[in-house]
């Protein structure tokens, strides 16, 4: 009757009451990564990592605290995966532009790429300028919108959405829809 007692005291805390007592972990959780979380995306995804855990937790499964730290740092692991693939496929569709300007044969010493012979330096101009007249066929004004704030100013998801007066989500979904035309595209 003790142990019955007892679950139902611990389920009857709020997630408030639980944030305020795991708020630290979290930030433990992002120091023990080595991240840099500026713009505190990874302490989002720490807050929602908790309250997934509080939500899941079951007490005769082992210690709350033990669930916590493991549903918290492997959210956190999840996110940088996640992060790294995304710059990866950025990184090899740059490359893909890059070599569309140049001949493919690569300088023996630097490694460098030796430009084709229509390149007078400003291949990659050409094909960014190519690609840019290009889209407005394919893409609706806000998928326009996604792509100029993402890739020609550098611009953050919060950032385009702060502009445009939307929310992330429906940034975030201009951008899906953006790669699913452009992988259709091909």
């Amino acid at each position: 009757m003790k142990g019955v007692k007892i679950i139902e005291q611990e389920n009857s805390f709020t997630f408030e009451d639980i944030f305020k007592q795991n708020e630290r972990r979290i930030h433990y959780h992002i120091q023990k990564l080595h991240l840099q979380d500026p713009h505190r995306e990874y302490y989002v995804e720490g807050i929602y990592a908790l309250w997934v855990a509080f939500k899941k937790y079951e007490p005769d499964k082992g210690p709350m605290s033990t669930y916590f730290n493991y549903t918290i740092r492997n959210h956190l692991i999840d996110k940088i995966r996640k992060e790294k693939r995304e710059q990866d496929k950025k990184e090899k569709m740059r490359q893909e532009v890059l070599l569309k300007g140049t001949t493919g044969n690569r300088h023996v010493r630097t490694d460098m790429s030796l430009p084709s012979e229509r390149n007078d330096g400003a291949a990659e101009e050409v094909i960014v300028e190519e690609l840019l007249e290009q889209l407005p066929a394919l893409l609706t004004e806000k998928q326009m919108k996604w792509v100029m704030g993402r890739y020609i100013h550098g611009m953050s998801i919060r950032e385009i959405a702060e502009q445009e007066g939307v929310t992330e989500f429906a940034v975030k979904s201009w951008g899906r829809e953006v790669r699913k035309k452009l992988r259709s595209y091909k």
